[in-house]
């Protein structure tokens, strides 16, 4: 752990719906930052986005402060006026360093430059380069990736490719470059399978949201171009009444593939990870994907879409695919080579337990975290070079 700043400093952490987590990645990230940083001796201020209207209200999760902000329905705009409403509250109250995880709404942190509040921003993907934004929305994501590389007083890049990218819009001594982490997981009871009419190492699991960038549709007509033996569980929200890309994923599909929806339950999720014969993630953007990290954490061999992203992260302990002709054939061999399964298994999941320990991933933010403010009151210079990040990068 890392060490208690010489005074309790005060961290203010934006940008998520709120902790505990229930809506996404960062969510889930913030769940473990903030009682990491208490447990170090900070305080820790965590925002919070409610539905409705009404007065800013405080709570306590444990010993993380909250701060309740109703924003009205949850939409998009209603969102950007929760992340404006944040950056107006915070800098009222002028914590010693904020973490906005996320760029989306970076326009909006001048108020903190204004008040002289030191700001750490998560980069996160390139997200303006994702396939379901409008026009519209490409270019204000974009827009807000300039300001947040020029607003924030220092950057997290949590993909080498990411802190290379940044690189071309800032200094890179204003980067640091720290991953996501994730749990070695024992295997979880089988017993959850059997809702779902599945037996272990009788399935393959796809676990991401259905969209075109992630490969769902070259995944699903790979594997169902000839009769498979196994099922492949694809899950996710499918609502082919109002998505054409989401009907042409269900009509691709043979009887082998089944669509259980959006599952929620760790127990069920648990079992489909650690009972699953392999895992494919066709994420063909973005950083350290979560999913990615968790399935190597449950000793899932992997077949990844071929990209600078996904080597970085798993290294040889997967096979790629770039199209839908390639995944067929990887897909043929991973079924075909059962014996190569359990060699990747074991790489995957000691690559987790060397290089994406959560306990050193806190650490680092919590030094970043330290280091900025310190800088900020005495301009000591940030110097953070994370030689834990550097030395595993194939």
């Amino acid at each position: 752990m890392a060490p208690s700043p010489s005074a309790p400093m005060h961290v203010a952490i934006l940008g998520i719906r709120g902790v505990p987590a229930a809506h996404g990645g960062f969510e889930s990230f913030a769940e473990r930052l903030a009682p990491f940083l208490v447990r170090a001796g900070w305080k820790v201020t965590v925002y919070c986005q409610e539905d409705g209207l009404g007065p800013v209200t405080r709570s306590r999760w444990g010993d993380v402060h909250r701060v309740h902000i109703p924003s009205g329905e949850d939409t998009p705009v209603a969102s950007m006026r929760f992340d404006r409403a944040c950056l107006q509250h915070v800098a009222q109250h002028r914590p010693d360093v904020v973490l906005l995880l996320g760029y989306n709404t970076a326009a909006f942190t001048w108020r903190l430059r204004l008040a002289g509040v030191p700001t750490v921003i998560n980069m996160d993907g390139i997200e303006y380069s994702r396939a379901k934004w409008s026009l519209p929305a490409k270019a204000w994501l974009y827009l807000n990736e300039r300001l947040g590389c020029w607003l924030g007083h220092h950057l997290v890049a949590d993909h080498p490719v990411i802190a290379n990218h940044l690189a071309s819009r800032v200094r890179r001594r204003k980067i640091t470059t720290i991953p996501y982490g994730a749990d070695v997981l024992a295997p979880a009871a089988p017993e959850p399978l059997t809702t779902l009419g599945l037996q272990p190492e009788q399935f393959v699991t796809v676990i991401a949201r259905a969209e075109p960038e992630n490969s769902i549709l070259e995944i699903v007509q790979a594997f169902s171009v000839r009769r498979r033996g196994v099922r492949l569980v694809v899950l996710g929200n499918y609502q082919p009444q109002s998505s054409a890309f989401h009907a042409q994923v269900l009509a691709a599909a043979s009887d082998e593939v089944l669509f259980p929806g959006a599952i929620y339950d760790p127990a069920v999720v648990q079992a489909l990870r650690t009972h699953c014969l392999f895992y494919v993630h066709g994420h063909q953007v973005g950083g350290t994907n979560p999913s990615l990290l968790e399935a190597m954490g449950a000793g899932n061999a992997v077949l990844a879409h071929d990209n600078p992203f996904n080597r970085w992260v798993v290294g040889p302990g997967a096979l790629y695919f770039r199209d839908r002709a390639t995944c067929t054939v990887a897909l043929d061999q991973m079924l075909s080579g059962r014996a190569n399964l359990a060699l990747m298994r074991r790489d995957n999941q000691a690559r987790v337990g060397r290089v994406f320990v959560w306990e050193q991933v806190l650490g680092a933010y919590a030094s970043l975290l330290a280091a900025v403010a310190r800088q900020a009151a005495t301009r000591e210079p940030v110097r953070q070079d994370n030689p834990i990040w550097k030395q595993h990068t194939t």
